[in-house]
Protein backbone atom coordinates (compact mmCIF):
# COMPACT_ATOMS: atom_id res chain seq x y z
CA UNK A 1 0.00 0.00 0.00
CA UNK A 2 1.52 3.10 -0.82
CA UNK A 3 -1.21 6.22 0.08
CA UNK A 4 1.41 9.24 -0.89
CA UNK A 5 0.59 8.13 -4.80
CA UNK A 6 -2.87 8.81 -3.99
CA UNK A 7 -4.21 11.87 -4.68
CA UNK A 8 -6.34 14.16 -1.86
CA UNK A 9 -10.09 13.12 -3.32
CA UNK A 10 -8.82 9.25 -3.14
CA UNK A 11 -8.04 9.61 0.21
CA UNK A 12 -11.19 11.30 1.23
CA UNK A 13 -12.90 8.21 -0.50
CA UNK A 14 -10.58 6.22 1.60
CA UNK A 15 -10.93 7.28 4.80
CA UNK A 16 -14.74 7.59 4.34
CA UNK A 17 -14.86 3.83 3.33
CA UNK A 18 -12.87 3.10 6.24
CA UNK A 19 -15.28 5.20 8.35
CA UNK A 20 -17.90 3.52 7.20
CA UNK A 21 -17.05 0.12 7.85
CA UNK A 22 -15.89 0.81 11.31
CA UNK A 23 -19.24 2.01 11.66
CA UNK A 24 -20.87 -0.84 10.25
CA UNK A 25 -19.18 -3.44 12.27
CA UNK A 26 -19.89 -1.58 15.40
CA UNK A 27 -23.73 -1.81 14.45
CA UNK A 28 -23.61 -5.74 14.26
CA UNK A 29 -20.91 -6.46 16.74
CA UNK A 30 -22.22 -4.12 19.29
CA UNK A 31 -25.68 -3.88 18.27
CA UNK A 32 -27.16 -6.55 16.23
CA UNK A 33 -25.36 -9.09 17.71
CA UNK A 34 -27.45 -8.60 21.44
CA UNK A 35 -29.91 -10.24 18.83
CA UNK A 36 -27.96 -12.80 17.28
CA UNK A 37 -26.49 -14.39 20.57
CA UNK A 38 -29.99 -13.79 22.52
CA UNK A 39 -30.44 -16.84 25.50
CA UNK A 40 -33.46 -16.82 27.29
CA UNK A 41 -33.09 -16.24 30.91
CA UNK A 42 -36.98 -16.22 31.10
CA UNK A 43 -37.32 -18.56 34.62
CA UNK A 44 -40.17 -21.08 34.13
CA UNK A 45 -43.13 -20.44 36.24
CA UNK A 46 -46.00 -22.52 37.23
CA UNK A 47 -49.08 -21.67 35.01
CA UNK A 48 -50.78 -21.07 38.28
CA UNK A 49 -48.40 -18.06 38.97
CA UNK A 50 -48.88 -16.61 35.58
CA UNK A 51 -51.41 -13.38 34.71
CA UNK A 52 -55.13 -13.67 33.49
CA UNK A 53 -55.00 -12.58 29.75
CA UNK A 54 -56.99 -10.69 27.21
CA UNK A 55 -56.16 -10.98 23.39
CA UNK A 56 -57.66 -8.40 21.25
CA UNK A 57 -58.65 -8.72 17.79
CA UNK A 58 -59.31 -5.86 15.41
CA UNK A 59 -61.50 -7.10 12.83
CA UNK A 60 -62.79 -5.42 9.46
CA UNK A 61 -64.21 -8.15 6.72
CA UNK A 62 -61.95 -10.94 7.67
CA UNK A 63 -64.77 -13.76 8.25
CA UNK A 64 -62.50 -16.33 5.96
CA UNK A 65 -59.09 -15.08 7.97
CA UNK A 66 -61.01 -15.06 11.27
CA UNK A 67 -62.89 -18.73 10.08
CA UNK A 68 -59.72 -20.21 9.83
CA UNK A 69 -57.03 -18.87 12.53
CA UNK A 70 -59.18 -17.56 15.45
CA UNK A 71 -60.49 -21.31 16.52
CA UNK A 72 -56.39 -21.66 17.15
CA UNK A 73 -56.28 -18.74 19.59
CA UNK A 74 -59.62 -19.85 21.23
CA UNK A 75 -58.09 -23.45 21.45
CA UNK A 76 -55.06 -22.16 23.82
CA UNK A 77 -53.62 -24.07 26.58
CA UNK A 78 -53.80 -22.03 29.04
CA UNK A 79 -56.02 -21.58 32.18
CA UNK A 80 -57.09 -18.16 32.13
CA UNK A 81 -57.71 -16.36 29.00
CA UNK A 82 -60.52 -14.51 26.79
CA UNK A 83 -60.13 -13.33 23.29
CA UNK A 84 -62.26 -9.92 22.04
CA UNK A 85 -62.81 -9.52 18.58
CA UNK A 86 -64.04 -6.04 17.69
CA UNK A 87 -65.78 -6.13 14.46
CA UNK A 88 -65.27 -2.96 12.92
CA UNK A 89 -68.43 -2.11 10.61
CA UNK A 90 -67.66 -5.29 8.57
CA UNK A 91 -70.23 -6.20 5.23
CA UNK A 92 -69.14 -9.39 4.89
CA UNK A 93 -70.41 -11.81 7.46
CA UNK A 94 -68.23 -11.73 10.11
CA UNK A 95 -71.05 -11.13 12.84
CA UNK A 96 -72.43 -14.51 11.88
CA UNK A 97 -69.30 -16.28 12.52
CA UNK A 98 -68.71 -14.76 15.90
CA UNK A 99 -72.21 -15.01 17.12
CA UNK A 100 -71.32 -18.71 15.79
CA UNK A 101 -68.17 -19.45 17.51
CA UNK A 102 -69.59 -17.68 20.60
CA UNK A 103 -71.79 -20.87 21.13
CA UNK A 104 -68.81 -23.26 21.18
CA UNK A 105 -66.50 -20.92 23.29
CA UNK A 106 -67.42 -19.68 26.18
CA UNK A 107 -64.01 -17.18 25.97
CA UNK A 108 -64.93 -15.60 23.00
CA UNK A 109 -66.32 -12.22 23.44
CA UNK A 110 -67.55 -10.50 20.17
CA UNK A 111 -67.99 -6.39 20.39
CA UNK A 112 -70.04 -5.04 17.42
CA UNK A 113 -69.04 -1.68 15.69
CA UNK A 114 -71.33 -0.27 13.18
CA UNK A 115 -69.77 2.83 12.37
CA UNK A 116 -66.40 4.58 12.20
CA UNK A 117 -65.23 7.17 14.37
CA UNK A 118 -63.97 9.70 11.92
CA UNK A 119 -61.63 11.40 13.95
CA UNK A 120 -59.47 7.87 14.16
CA UNK A 121 -57.59 6.48 11.68
CA UNK A 122 -57.02 2.94 10.67
CA UNK A 123 -58.01 0.52 13.07
CA UNK A 124 -56.89 2.45 16.42
CA UNK A 125 -60.57 3.63 17.33
CA UNK A 126 -61.39 -0.17 17.05
CA UNK A 127 -58.48 -1.48 18.85
CA UNK A 128 -59.22 0.80 21.57
CA UNK A 129 -62.99 0.02 22.05
CA UNK A 130 -61.30 -4.16 22.23
CA UNK A 131 -58.88 -2.95 24.72
CA UNK A 132 -61.85 -1.14 26.95
CA UNK A 133 -64.07 -4.18 26.82
CA UNK A 134 -61.26 -6.32 27.83
CA UNK A 135 -61.36 -7.66 31.68
CA UNK A 136 -58.10 -8.85 32.26
CA UNK A 137 -54.61 -6.05 32.62
CA UNK A 138 -52.39 -7.79 30.58
CA UNK A 139 -53.14 -7.16 26.89
CA UNK A 140 -52.27 -9.38 23.87
CA UNK A 141 -52.69 -8.35 20.75
CA UNK A 142 -52.51 -9.64 17.31
CA UNK A 143 -54.18 -9.65 14.02
CA UNK A 144 -57.51 -11.78 12.13
CA UNK A 145 -55.33 -12.90 9.51
CA UNK A 146 -52.27 -14.48 12.18
CA UNK A 147 -51.39 -17.76 13.46
CA UNK A 148 -49.98 -18.73 16.69
CA UNK A 149 -47.36 -21.53 16.11
CA UNK A 150 -48.30 -23.57 18.83
CA UNK A 151 -50.88 -23.25 21.45
CA UNK A 152 -48.44 -22.59 24.24
CA UNK A 153 -48.61 -18.80 22.26
CA UNK A 154 -50.49 -16.92 25.36
CA UNK A 155 -48.23 -19.21 27.91
CA UNK A 156 -44.73 -17.55 26.15
CA UNK A 157 -46.07 -14.52 26.02
CA UNK A 158 -47.62 -13.52 29.00
CA UNK A 159 -44.60 -15.72 31.43
CA UNK A 160 -42.65 -11.97 30.81
CA UNK A 161 -44.91 -10.65 33.53
CA UNK A 162 -43.03 -11.93 36.08
CA UNK A 163 -42.82 -8.69 37.95
CA UNK A 164 -44.97 -5.20 38.14
CA UNK A 165 -42.06 -3.54 36.89
CA UNK A 166 -42.70 -5.45 33.25
CA UNK A 167 -45.43 -3.47 31.12
CA UNK A 168 -44.55 -4.43 27.17
CA UNK A 169 -43.88 -7.89 25.95
CA UNK A 170 -42.35 -7.51 22.15
CA UNK A 171 -43.02 -11.12 20.43
CA UNK A 172 -42.27 -11.83 16.76
CA UNK A 173 -44.24 -12.40 13.78
CA UNK A 174 -42.77 -13.87 10.68
CA UNK A 175 -44.78 -14.47 7.64
CA UNK A 176 -45.33 -17.59 6.11
CA UNK A 177 -43.17 -19.23 3.67
CA UNK A 178 -44.76 -19.67 0.22
CA UNK A 179 -43.09 -19.80 -3.69
CA UNK A 180 -42.62 -16.57 -5.42
CA UNK A 181 -40.01 -13.56 -5.30
CA UNK A 182 -42.97 -11.17 -3.89
CA UNK A 183 -42.71 -13.73 -0.62
CA UNK A 184 -38.80 -14.08 -0.17
CA UNK A 185 -39.11 -10.07 -0.76
CA UNK A 186 -41.38 -9.70 2.15
CA UNK A 187 -39.55 -12.72 4.63
CA UNK A 188 -36.25 -10.53 3.83
CA UNK A 189 -38.23 -7.25 4.53
CA UNK A 190 -39.76 -8.20 7.76
CA UNK A 191 -35.97 -10.03 9.06
CA UNK A 192 -34.19 -7.01 8.67
CA UNK A 193 -37.17 -5.13 10.20
CA UNK A 194 -37.08 -7.62 13.23
CA UNK A 195 -33.30 -7.24 13.54
CA UNK A 196 -33.34 -3.61 14.33
CA UNK A 197 -36.15 -3.25 16.91
CA UNK A 198 -35.84 -6.60 18.96
CA UNK A 199 -31.92 -5.96 18.83
CA UNK A 200 -32.38 -2.36 19.67
CA UNK A 201 -34.87 -3.47 22.43
CA UNK A 202 -32.34 -5.95 23.87
CA UNK A 203 -29.93 -2.83 23.75
CA UNK A 204 -32.42 -0.90 25.76
CA UNK A 205 -33.76 1.29 23.64
CA UNK A 206 -37.18 -0.24 22.48
CA UNK A 207 -38.74 1.64 19.39
CA UNK A 208 -41.35 -0.45 17.85
CA UNK A 209 -43.63 -3.71 17.94
CA UNK A 210 -45.41 -5.46 15.55
CA UNK A 211 -48.75 -5.21 16.10
CA UNK A 212 -49.27 -9.36 15.21
CA UNK A 213 -47.37 -9.79 18.28
CA UNK A 214 -47.47 -7.53 20.87
CA UNK A 215 -48.65 -7.58 24.90
CA UNK A 216 -48.61 -4.85 27.01
CA UNK A 217 -50.57 -3.56 30.26
CA UNK A 218 -53.79 -2.07 29.94
CA UNK A 219 -52.80 0.12 32.48
CA UNK A 220 -49.76 1.18 30.62
CA UNK A 221 -52.45 2.17 27.93
CA UNK A 222 -54.89 4.18 29.58
CA UNK A 223 -52.05 5.91 31.91
CA UNK A 224 -50.34 6.89 28.61
CA UNK A 225 -53.66 8.31 26.66
CA UNK A 226 -53.51 5.57 24.34
CA UNK A 227 -53.30 6.42 20.74
CA UNK A 228 -53.90 10.22 21.40
CA UNK A 229 -51.00 11.81 20.83
CA UNK A 230 -51.11 10.06 17.01
CA UNK A 231 -54.58 9.43 16.30
CA UNK A 232 -54.25 11.52 13.21
CA UNK A 233 -52.04 8.62 11.64
CA UNK A 234 -53.45 5.55 10.05
CA UNK A 235 -50.99 3.13 11.31
CA UNK A 236 -49.08 3.52 14.39
CA UNK A 237 -51.43 1.31 16.81
CA UNK A 238 -48.18 -0.84 17.17
CA UNK A 239 -44.40 1.32 16.68
CA UNK A 240 -45.89 4.63 17.78
CA UNK A 241 -47.50 3.53 20.46
CA UNK A 242 -44.41 1.26 21.70
CA UNK A 243 -42.11 4.19 21.13
CA UNK A 244 -43.77 6.16 23.35
CA UNK A 245 -44.81 4.31 26.41
CA UNK A 246 -41.94 1.31 26.16
CA UNK A 247 -38.25 1.55 28.07
CA UNK A 248 -35.27 -0.23 29.05
CA UNK A 249 -37.09 -0.96 32.71
CA UNK A 250 -40.06 -1.89 31.42
CA UNK A 251 -40.11 -3.74 28.43
CA UNK A 252 -39.31 -7.67 27.72
CA UNK A 253 -38.58 -9.19 24.16
CA UNK A 254 -40.37 -13.27 23.77
CA UNK A 255 -38.12 -15.13 21.27
CA UNK A 256 -38.51 -18.64 21.72
CA UNK A 257 -40.18 -19.91 18.50
CA UNK A 258 -43.43 -21.33 20.27
CA UNK A 259 -43.97 -17.81 20.41
CA UNK A 260 -44.04 -16.68 17.02
CA UNK A 261 -47.51 -15.63 15.38
CA UNK A 262 -47.34 -16.31 11.41
CA UNK A 263 -49.54 -14.51 8.56
CA UNK A 264 -49.20 -14.58 4.90
CA UNK A 265 -47.25 -12.07 2.81
CA UNK A 266 -48.93 -9.84 0.47
CA UNK A 267 -49.63 -11.42 -2.60
CA UNK A 268 -48.10 -8.81 -5.18
CA UNK A 269 -45.14 -6.47 -5.23
CA UNK A 270 -47.93 -3.03 -5.29
CA UNK A 271 -49.42 -4.70 -2.57
CA UNK A 272 -46.29 -5.37 -0.40
CA UNK A 273 -44.99 -1.71 -1.75
CA UNK A 274 -48.04 0.26 -0.55
CA UNK A 275 -48.08 -1.54 2.83
CA UNK A 276 -44.28 -0.52 3.18
CA UNK A 277 -45.19 3.09 2.06
CA UNK A 278 -47.76 3.24 5.13
CA UNK A 279 -45.18 1.41 7.84
CA UNK A 280 -42.82 4.69 6.82
CA UNK A 281 -44.81 7.04 7.51
CA UNK A 282 -44.60 6.74 11.40
CA UNK A 283 -40.92 6.37 10.95
CA UNK A 284 -40.65 10.17 11.32
CA UNK A 285 -42.52 10.58 14.99
CA UNK A 286 -39.95 8.31 16.65
CA UNK A 287 -37.69 9.27 19.27
CA UNK A 288 -34.55 11.38 17.86
CA UNK A 289 -31.93 8.94 19.58
CA UNK A 290 -34.21 6.03 17.50
CA UNK A 291 -34.07 8.27 13.85
CA UNK A 292 -30.61 8.99 14.29
CA UNK A 293 -29.28 5.76 14.81
CA UNK A 294 -31.98 3.97 12.46
CA UNK A 295 -30.63 7.05 9.78
CA UNK A 296 -27.12 5.91 10.87
CA UNK A 297 -27.51 2.49 9.91
CA UNK A 298 -28.90 3.30 6.79
CA UNK A 299 -26.98 6.04 5.61
CA UNK A 300 -23.59 4.47 6.25
CA UNK A 301 -24.95 0.97 4.39
CA UNK A 302 -25.48 2.86 1.69
CA UNK A 303 -22.60 4.70 1.55
CA UNK A 304 -20.15 1.36 2.38
CA UNK A 305 -21.73 0.57 -0.97
CA UNK A 306 -21.43 3.44 -3.02
CA UNK A 307 -17.84 4.02 -2.08
CA UNK A 308 -16.72 0.59 -2.45
CA UNK A 309 -17.79 0.79 -6.13
CA UNK A 310 -16.38 3.80 -6.95
CA UNK A 311 -12.98 3.00 -5.21
CA UNK A 312 -12.47 -0.40 -7.27
CA UNK A 313 -14.08 2.00 -10.00
CA UNK A 314 -11.19 4.21 -9.40
CA UNK A 315 -8.29 1.57 -8.50
CA UNK A 316 -7.70 2.71 -5.52
CA UNK A 317 -5.92 0.26 -3.61
CA UNK A 318 -8.33 -2.45 -4.28
CA UNK A 319 -6.37 -5.19 -1.79
CA UNK A 320 -7.40 -2.51 0.88
CA UNK A 321 -10.24 -1.87 -0.24
CA UNK A 322 -11.36 -5.98 -0.65
CA UNK A 323 -10.13 -6.62 2.70
CA UNK A 324 -12.14 -4.14 4.05
CA UNK A 325 -15.53 -4.83 2.39
CA UNK A 326 -14.94 -8.67 2.94
CA UNK A 327 -14.60 -8.20 6.67
CA UNK A 328 -17.54 -6.24 6.78
CA UNK A 329 -19.33 -9.01 4.83
CA UNK A 330 -18.61 -11.91 6.50
CA UNK A 331 -19.36 -10.12 9.68
CA UNK A 332 -23.31 -9.45 7.95
CA UNK A 333 -23.17 -13.08 7.40
CA UNK A 334 -22.15 -14.21 10.57
CA UNK A 335 -24.74 -12.56 12.48
CA UNK A 336 -27.72 -12.64 9.45
CA UNK A 337 -27.23 -16.52 9.72
CA UNK A 338 -27.91 -16.18 13.97
CA UNK A 339 -30.61 -14.43 13.79
CA UNK A 340 -31.97 -16.12 10.68
CA UNK A 341 -31.62 -19.74 13.05
CA UNK A 342 -33.52 -18.04 15.66
CA UNK A 343 -36.37 -16.94 13.45
CA UNK A 344 -36.67 -20.25 12.48
CA UNK A 345 -36.01 -18.67 8.70
CA UNK A 346 -32.60 -20.64 7.73
CA UNK A 347 -32.56 -20.54 4.22
CA UNK A 348 -33.32 -17.07 4.39
CA UNK A 349 -29.74 -16.30 5.35
CA UNK A 350 -28.51 -16.61 1.41
CA UNK A 351 -30.87 -14.16 0.29
CA UNK A 352 -29.80 -11.66 3.05
CA UNK A 353 -26.50 -11.80 0.87
CA UNK A 354 -27.28 -11.06 -2.43
CA UNK A 355 -30.23 -8.53 -2.01
CA UNK A 356 -29.24 -6.15 0.74
CA UNK A 357 -28.01 -3.11 -1.81
CA UNK A 358 -31.46 -3.49 -4.00
CA UNK A 359 -33.03 -3.51 -0.89
CA UNK A 360 -31.56 -0.80 0.51
CA UNK A 361 -32.54 1.30 -2.80
CA UNK A 362 -35.77 0.01 -2.67
CA UNK A 363 -36.40 1.14 0.47
CA UNK A 364 -35.56 4.70 -0.65
CA UNK A 365 -37.55 4.43 -3.40
CA UNK A 366 -40.61 3.66 -1.19
CA UNK A 367 -39.71 6.62 0.76
CA UNK A 368 -39.63 9.03 -1.65
CA UNK A 369 -43.22 7.71 -3.28
CA UNK A 370 -44.31 8.12 0.65
CA UNK A 371 -43.50 12.01 0.43
CA UNK A 372 -46.00 12.30 -2.61
CA UNK A 373 -49.25 10.09 -1.72
CA UNK A 374 -51.46 9.36 0.59
CA UNK A 375 -52.60 6.49 2.24
CA UNK A 376 -54.99 4.65 3.41
CA UNK A 377 -56.74 4.44 6.42
CA UNK A 378 -57.54 0.97 6.82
Amino acid sequence: MNFENLGLVELILLGLFALTVIIQLGFYWVLFSKLAFFKNKKQKKDENGLPPVSVVIAARNEYYNLKDNLPYILEQEYTDFEVVVVNHASSDDTSYLLRELSVKYNNLKAVELSQDLNFFKGKKFPLSIGIREAKNDVLLLTDADCRPASKNWIKEMASNYDSLTTEVVLGYGPFEKEKGFVNLLSRYDNFTVALQYLSMALAGKPYMGVGRNLSYRKELFYRSKGFISHYNIPSGDDDLFISTVADKGNTKVELSDSSFVYSKAKNSFSEWFRQKKRHLTTSSKYKPSVKFLLGLFSFTQLLFFALFISLIVLKVEPLLVTGLFALRFITAVIINKKVSILFKENKLCAFTIIWEPFHLLLLITVAIASKFTKNKTW
